[in-house]
């Protein structure tokens, strides 16, 4: 009785927005239309690194969909010059107008074939979408113009023809043309996308993390699964001081201190100074820049920013030292290694072995307490916390971060999440201890995925011992964004034997080759069937070595193929592309990206080869969705309050 009695209470509010039985029946009409449309084409991209001219190109050229339809309706018309000169208009429209003004001898002429090129290209891109969200997407000014072109069914064919003309005509003569073409080049890139998944890790190695964050705060329809470099950053941006330290340090070390002082206003002078005159005598050879260049950000030499690595390095072990012996509960008693070291003969023990340090100078270490900050040391670490603190900027992009983002996403069937889900050797979910509870599975990471909202959301209350979780899970062995034996950090930086720096990973990373265990895992997450699938990032594959991002039986995708030029080495390729459209799923490698300036005077693409392509033997279409089913779910709810307003038991209103 009182679910019958909630069910007239809710159809009650609804009759407030669908007031008689016209208004309804033309909702379900438009809801039916569009469960029936092809599904939107989602984008997958992981691994980012600050990388941000590849990222854009990317999202320009719709991971090669955008070239693709051009191919599709011109291959046979015009030339592959002319079909990459209009690809690269449409990537980037205001700088190849620029170009062409000055290549082109008849621009009206150039103009009108163009623009009926544009108007084809678009209506391509489009054709899956209701007129009303094409036409909320054009945000230029020409929103009547567009859809008219788009969808005007004027008489016959010569008829249209000869409306087009006159449309395009009047563009040109009024001196709008090339406003045009940035307006509709915008419509074709926005309708290439539907909805973009960032599987993590904006941050860290690539010089323009910043960027990129403002480029997905303008995109249409998103969301984020955290990865570990982007909860150090989240950890810093909370205050945690071992996470600053970190991030701090990852800047140094890739040259990228720009990133803090000029996009993030951080105060690094007080760190500048202190590590100046701390290692004057030293050269600081272990700690030159691994990535370094000329750039214009980089205001400093390259052996000042040696000290500031090395001083800063110093200062992120005591800290982490500090929270280690705080927390027995980390079980993270294996990386208290400043006390394990023997400066005056030269060594370290680690697990009872001796290795030679290949650096003794160590200044601000007290015999007594090598974890205690020096005078000097902690106010350079409080500097550093009010300057991250007071940052408008990094506040910004942190609130951005944690409001798109989530440990995990089930979207569309398919589960998303950055590194892994802690698992035994023999398969097993493995059962950590996190806050005093012992989780496993899906328990565990909604757990997490909680802790850390509740962290950020109430950090100004929050005490000190639970915004420590963050650091945790940076670098813990059973934490979802690392899952590694140890971060050998202390190893990679002191000790020559390079058997030391090996990081040992979780069985998840083996294990999730067999697609039993993605079979277990997804069903965990409440996933079953042939349809679902698991896509991570966060260990580069290295294709040059025969690795595959495709693994058991197409169960899962790992999508990160070295974006970070500093991976590039290593992988072989630039980054995986994984798009899913009504036909099924497409996973792309690409090519090194050289640079915007060769992609608009080259024309050269962002070459993509098809890993995989998997297609259904229906198309889907939105109704297969996860917003289909939502929609199917109003329908059924309006065929209710229409059954109430034909029995009059609810009133119609005009």
């Amino acid at each position: 009785m009182e679910k019958e009695y909630n069910k007239e209470k809710y159809l009650k509010l609804l009759s407030k927005e669908y007031r008689n039985i016209n208004e309804v029946a033309e909702e379900i009409i438009n809801l039916q239309a569009i469960i029936n449309l092809p599904k939107g084409t989602e984008m997958f991209l992981s691994d980012i690194h600050g990388e941000y001219e590849p990222f854009v190109h990317i999202l320009n050229n719709g991971g090669g969909i955008i070239k693709s339809k051009i191919d599709d309706i011109f291959g046979n018309s015009i030339t592959k010059k002319e079909r990459a000169t209009l690809a690269t208009l449409i990537y980037y429209p205001e700088e190849k107008l620029k170009l062409m003004g000055q290549e082109v001898n008849d621009l009206d002429e150039w103009y009108t074939i163009t623009l009926h090129r544009l108007i084809e290209v678009a209506k391509k891109v489009s054709s899956k979408y209701t007129r009303s969200k094409v036409r909320k997407a054009i945000n230029n000014g020409f929103e009547y113009v567009i859809d008219e072109l788009l969808h005007s069914q004027a008489g016959n064919e010569k008829d249209k023809e000869r409306y087009y003309k006159a449309i395009i005509r009047t563009i040109i003569d009024l001196e709008q043309a090339e406003s045009f073409i940035i307006a509709i080049s915008d419509l074709i890139k926005r309708m290439a996308i539907d909805h973009l998944h960032i599987i993590g890790d904006i941050y860290d190695r690539g010089k323009y993390p910043d960027l990129v964050i403002e480029k997905l705060k303008k995109f249409h329809s998103i969301d984020m699964q955290w990865g570990n470099h982007d909860i150090c950053w989240m950890g810093a941006g909370c205050g945690n001081k071992a996470s600053i330290a970190t991030v701090v340090r990852i800047c140094a070390r890739y040259n990228n201190i720009a990133i803090l002082e000029d996009s993030y206003g951080i105060n690094i002078r007080p760190l500048s100074t202190f590590a100046i005159e701390t290692y004057k005598e030293d050269d600081c050879l272990n700690f030159m820049p691994k990535v370094y260049d000329d750039n214009k950000y980089d205001n400093r030499d390259k052996a000042t920013i040696a000290k500031i690595h090395k001083a800063i390095t110093v200062i992120q072990f005591k800290l982490e030292g500090q929270l280690i012996q705080k927390h027995p509960e980390y079980h993270l008693e294996n990386r208290l290694l400043l006390d394990k070291m023997n400066l005056k003969k030269g060594y370290v023990v680690l697990d009872g072995k001796k290795y030679d340090l290949n650096d003794t100078n160590f200044p601000t270490l007290n015999p007594k307490d090598v974890y205690q900050l020096t005078e000097e040391e902690d106010e350079v670490v409080e500097r550093l916390c009010e300057s991250f603190k007071h940052s408008q900027k990094l506040n910004e992009h942190m609130n951005f971060i944690y409001q798109k983002g989530e440990l995990y996403t089930i979207f569309n069937s398919n589960l998303l999440f950055h590194a892994c889900i802690p698992m035994e050797q023999n398969g097993d979910f493995k059962e950590v201890e996190f806050l005093g509870k012992k989780v496993s599975g899906k328990k565990y990471f909604d757990l997490v995925n909680e802790t850390i909202k509740k962290v950020y959301f109430s950090r100004d209350n929050q005490s000190e011992d639970l915004v420590d979780i963050m650091w945790f899970l940076w670098i813990s062995p059973d934490s979802p964004f690392f899952g590694k034996s140890k971060m050998a950090t202390f190893e990679s930086y002191f000790i020559q034997d390079k058997e030391t720096h090996r990081e040992e990973k979780n069985s998840y990373y083996y294990l999730s080759a067999q697609e039993e265990i993605c079979d277990k895992i997804l069903k965990e997450f409440g996933l079953e069937g042939k349809e679902a699938h698991i896509v991570n990032g966060h260990i580069p594959v290295k294709a040059k070595d025969g690795e595959s991002p495709i693994r058991a039986n197409g169960k899962l995708l790992v999508i990160d193929g070295g974006f970070a030029k500093s991976y590039q080495v290593k992988t072989g390729n630039a980054g995986y592309i994984l798009t899913y459209n009504s036909y099924g799923l497409l996973l792309s490698q690409n090519k090194p990206f050289e640079s915007v300036e060769k992609a608009i005077k080259e024309e050269r693409d962002i070459i993509s080869e098809i890993v995989v392509k998997k297609t259904g033997v229906f198309r889907k279409t939105v109704g297969d969705t996860d917003i289909g089913i939502r929609l199917k779910k109003e329908i059924e709810d309006l065929l209710e309050l229409l059954k109430f307003y034909e029995v009059g038991q609810l009133k119609q209103l005009n």
